[in-house]
């Protein structure tokens, strides 16, 4: 029998498990949910134990489905969302739960991080603006707040690192998660100090950083009890998910970029050079050599999502129909309204929005409602809402020197071939759906089979692995419609942004 790599992802909802031959085909894949925790307005968390139970499961199903998929596991990788505040003990156990990258608590020790060292110094140092999105503002709200647990704090993780801990008993930080810390000067790697100091943190507190393909250990008798792994099968230190999901999509060169939707959606840029834009996060690319732009909107996938929770019951005709079958009765009178949803304007911004605005306190808006609006045209203007996001982050990269020629589109978002239809329209770009579209953990399985020396040269592998399925071509007669209400899209914002943070203010 072939042998197998394991990819792993643990996401914003769930953790999921997919096996992989040497070759990219995919054997085996399956997902489990876990609760996500609204604090209260802004304030997100998880609990680690949960990312773990949940990778235990979802392990444990694909080896079922598999045969003897336990002894032809080569090697394995993990990815995650982040970046993720993750506090841990001596012991290596959680001090409290996680503050997940949606955690937006911080916006009070962004601003006395921009006042002691400056907000344009703090993007030179780290080609990322000062944002509550990253790891620094969180650690300097955990030290004014919770003394306690820093006190106690032996080391800061990132989810991957906190997964292979589990695996292995050995402590790991990728150069993906690392560069999302803003700690470290993105150019030289080395830490800040006034960062660092700033923030009440040393170095030391954070584990050795290893690019993603590094192996790292191997699956100790305890993790293969739980998991029903092998021992001793090679586990490698992984990345972050925009990263793996990059690799899965085929975008190592100029011109290509991905874009992933799940609940959020990832925009995903090559590069050479390091480039940064302050619209954008920065980070080394899961490849060797390579660095990433990333144009990471919020609650794309998390609006559709919000109008399934709070109106699909209005679709709903049989008590035994599943959530996913209520998402294609949507899709279904979203498609029979025309493009342009009947001049219905939606802005995505249901829970704030980093890239390119970076305004916490912006918030959704349903602009051109009338009398006849109906459920179909809500439910388009939110894909269109949503693709016109991206178009607005297309404009950024390509003013700071970004190719983009073509879009690969992986995630859960794929499956919505009207969505996809839309974004190729709006953005006036085709849409290339890679074949096996099961999102990061194709990546993870080809960052272990890069640590395992399976590929040498990993270009030319990936060109034989990742193939395109399905092409969605703009169509150019849409295109005068959709660029007239992009302009009205961006003016809109700018009418309101001042509004939205009035609003904030509001007790």
């Amino acid at each position: 029998m072939e042998h197998l790599l394991l990819g792993i992802d643990i996401g914003t909802t769930g953790a999921k498990a997919a096996l992989f031959s040497v070759d990219g085909h995919l054997e085996a894949v399956h997902a489990v949910e876990y609760p996500t925790h609204h604090i209260r307005p802004g304030w997100v968390e998880q609990q680690p134990e949960d990312w773990w139970n949940a990778t235990c499961a979802a392990i444990q199903h694909v080896l079922g489905q598999t045969p003897q998929a336990r002894d032809r596991i080569l090697g394995i990788a993990t990815s995650a969302q982040a970046p993720t505040l993750l506090a841990l003990d001596e012991a290596g156990q959680p001090l409290r739960p996680a503050l997940i990258w949606m955690d937006r608590r911080a916006e009070a020790e962004v601003q006395e991080l921009n006042e002691r060292i400056g907000a344009e110094h703090i993007y030179q140092i780290t080609g990322n603006r000062s944002d509550p999105f990253y790891v620094a503002a969180k650690l300097r709200w955990l030290n004014k707040y919770e003394p306690d647990v820093m006190r106690r704090t032996r080391t800061f993780i990132q989810i991957p690192g906190y997964i292979n801990l589990r695996l292995t008993g050995s402590y790991s930080l990728d150069s993906a998660h690392a560069a999302l810390l803003q700690l470290r000067d993105y150019a030289t790697g080395d830490w800040s100090a006034a960062l660092c100091e700033a923030c009440g943190v040393s170095p030391d507190q954070f584990p050795p950083i290893y690019p993603g393909h590094h192996q790292l250990g191997e699956v100790t008798a305890q993790a293969a009890a739980a998991t029903g792994l092998r021992p001793g099968t090679p586990v490698m230190v992984g990345t972050v998910d925009g990263a793996a999901a990059a690799v899965e999509a085929g975008v190592a060169e100029a011109g290509v970029a991905a874009e992933m939707t799940g609940t959020s959606t990832v925009l995903l840029m090559p590069n050479t050079s390091g480039i940064t834009e302050s619209a954008f996060i920065a980070m080394p690319h899961a490849l060797p050599n390579l660095h990433l732009l990333l144009g990471a909107m919020v609650s794309s996938g998390a609006s559709l999502r919000w109008y399934r929770e709070q109106f699909g019951n209005a679709e709903r005709s049989d008590a035994q129909q599943t959530d996913d079958d209520i998402y294609e009765l949507m899709t279904q009178q979203a498609a029979r309204i025309p493009n342009g949803s009947n001049g219905l304007i939606f802005l995505p911004y249901m829970m704030g929005e980093r890239s390119p605005i970076w305004h916490t306190q912006a918030r959704g808006v349903l602009f051109g409602l009338t009398l006849s609006t109906s459920r179909g045209a809500i439910i388009r203007a939110i894909l269109e809402g949503t693709a016109f996001a991206l178009r607005h982050n297309i404009e950024v990269a390509r003013k700071a020197g970004v190719q983009v020629t073509e879009i690969r589109s992986v995630g859960g978002g794929t499956r919505n071939r009207l969505w996809n239809q839309i974004k190729a329209d709006i953005l006036g770009l085709p849409i290339l759906l890679p074949e096996a579209s099961v999102g990061a953990p194709f990546g993870d399985a080809v960052l272990a089979g890069l640590g395992l020396g399976l590929y040498p040269d990993v270009l030319s592998a990936l060109r034989e692995m990742v193939h395109i399925r399905t092409v969605f071509d703009p169509d150019p007669e849409h295109a005068w419609r959709h660029s007239r209400l992009y302009a009205i899209y961006r003016s809109l914002y700018e009418h309101v942004r001042e509004d939205f943070n009035r609003l904030a203010e509001v007790p």
